[in-house]
């Protein structure tokens, strides 16, 4: 079996792939490590590569894989990452819903909602989470562990508890603007406030 020629280096691979039925997959290689097995001739050297995959418009997986050759190791990530896909919600297509924190092992994140034109403001392994996942506008922080492993999967158990208003509405009962309440209609207090004022 034929192998297509990939592109090496740390982070700044990118490809666009068309296999699933005309959607576009596009994968990061986050890190590739070498690791090494002593066995009873010597050393035997392998490579660990850790993948991120995603269409860009709410769905993002990572994998990892292990080869003796680094073309392998990361075909066997893309893969491992294509079957663990995860759908995340979006606010009007660039941002997250909500604030939120994720936690894996000694890794910890924060990721926070941003206006428009705040750009991704993240560590190199979430922002290949970011890029993939089609988020423009986020602002992330690593509490913890700066290894990527941790980092991206912490960073996916965050993503995995952000929730839309529809769902949370759908889940409680409620319609959607009793949780958002009216945006165009004055609080009490402000009008109130106002009153006082024109006295």
């Amino acid at each position: 079996m034929a192998r297509e020629p990939r592109e090496g280096g740390r982070g700044g691979r990118e490809r666009e792939r068309d296999r699933d039925g005309g959607d576009d997959i596009i994968d990061k290689l986050v890190t590739i490590n070498r690791v090494a097995k002593v066995v009873k001739g010597g050393r035997r050297f392998a490579f660990a590569a850790l993948v991120v995959v995603g269409d860009q418009k709410g769905r993002v997986g990572y994998g990892a894989g292990k080869a003796r050759e680094v073309p392998e190791a990361i075909r066997k990530a893309t893969e491992r990452a294509k079957r663990t896909m995860i759908r995340v919600p979006m606010k009007e297509g660039r941002t997250l819903h909500h604030d939120v924190q994720g936690d894996y092992g000694a890794g910890s994140v924060v990721l926070r909602s941003a206006t428009a034109g705040t750009g991704i403001i993240a560590g190199g392994p979430m922002r290949a989470v970011f890029e993939t996942l089609g988020i423009g506008d986020v602002v992330a922080k690593s509490l913890g562990s700066r290894n990527p492993h941790n980092m991206v999967k912490a960073t996916f158990a965050a993503l995995q508890k952000c929730a839309s208003p529809r769902s949370v509405a759908t889940r409680r009962g409620k319609k959607v603007s009793d949780l958002l309440g009216r945006r165009d209609a004055p609080s009490a207090d402000a009008t109130s406030a106002q009153e006082a004022a024109d006295a």
